[in-house]
């Protein structure tokens, strides 16, 4: 991340109200993708799931 988790919350509570549970994405960490030896990239067919204990998941399928 070019910010800490610290400096982010500061930011964004500069313009928004966050409350207890709000949820801040903040994309793709370092060491992925084009960060990987050999490099990694999403290709037809994968899935990617994103799951939140007790509330559920959101499952995207690259087509």
């Amino acid at each position: 991340m070019i910010t800490t988790a610290t400096e982010a919350i500061s930011e964004l509570s500069q313009g928004m109200m966050l409350k207890a549970g709000t949820i801040i994405a903040t994309g793709t960490p370092g060491g992925v993708a084009m960060g990987m030896k050999p490099p990694k990239y999403l290709k037809r067919g994968d899935e990617i799931r994103c799951e939140i204990q007790g509330i559920g998941s959101l499952v995207n399928r690259v087509g």
